[in-house]
């Protein structure tokens, strides 16, 4: 698929849901989320016909993020059907980590092939500050569940105020190459005002190269995460609800008002 600009569309990031199991503070408010109504969800079925569509016309890549993905009730029955998807070349998720110490083994049986683990600091105190509960030995868990059930390779995010030489990214990167695994440096960003930049260490922040299209729980395929755009696949039906997000794919991100990190996946 390709936008007006030439872009081959070929990633497509899907939340699953916009709640989640901790409250960090760039995401998601202290006091949590007004739960969507369970009809207004998009059902798994619904998530594989979407997907179904997009493989059919060039989409190669699936992540699934949330919220916390891994809360989503049935999240592997999921992660199941995509991965039958002939076609699909890829299927990761991005995760807290806090729930894969029982789910990794069945989501990697399941088809899912690798991960993307949220850690922005090694010292417990600044972790329970920033998420407003959590307990970084949770994750470190979690990140070892994800190599010992080879979902490979495993990569951390980590979110920087204003340098990868920050002493917590150093922490996080110390730790990531003694593991032998993969970290990604991700500039805080702020949806309203368009403030983003390049991802170090990934592909985000690259607006003259990105590929991909995003699809909210409730079912709006949106062109961009800095633009208010969004298409609905039940009111406008899968097949226009993705030419309209390729139509209106923007050049480059501007500012959203219309979402936020916890209900769009970042």
């Amino acid at each position: 698929m390709l936008d007006c600009f030439n872009r081959n569309i070929d990633y497509l990031r899907i939340s699953v849901t916009d709640r989640c199991n901790l409250r960090c503070t760039y995401c998601m408010p202290a006091e949590g989320v007004a739960m969507l109504n369970h009809n207004d969800i998009l059902s798994f079925d619904e998530i594989a016909e979407i997907v179904h569509y997009g493989v059919e016309h060039g989409v190669r890549k699936v992540r699934l993020t949330g919220g916390e993905p891994l809360i989503r009730k049935g999240i592997v029955n999921l992660v199941s059907m995509l991965s039958a998807i002939r076609g699909l070349d890829d299927l990761s998720l991005t995760t807290n980590g806090i729930l894969l110490p029982e789910m990794a083994n069945d989501l990697r049986k399941a088809g899912l092939k690798r991960v993307n683990i949220s850690l922005d600091t090694l010292d417990p105190e600044k972790f329970a500050s920033i998420t407003r509960k959590g307990n970084v030995n949770d994750v470190l868990q979690g990140i070892n569940a994800a190599i010992e059930a080879e979902l490979l390779p495993v990569k951390l995010n980590c979110v920087i105020s204003e340098s990868s030489s920050e002493p917590d990214a150093l922490m996080v990167k110390q730790f990531a190459s003694e593991k032998n695994i993969e970290v990604r440096f991700i500039h805080l960003m702020n949806l309203e005002t368009g403030e983003f930049s390049q991802v170090e260490g990934g592909e985000g922040g690259y607006c003259n190269t990105c590929n991909r299209l995003r699809l909210t729980a409730h079912g709006l395929l949106k062109p961009c995460l800095f633009s208010n755009e969004g298409f609905s696949v039940r009111e406008l039906g899968i097949a226009e609800a993705y030419r309209l997000a390729l139509k209106n794919k923007p050049e480059s991100g501007s500012s959203s008002t219309s979402h936020n990190f916890y209900n769009i996946g970042g």
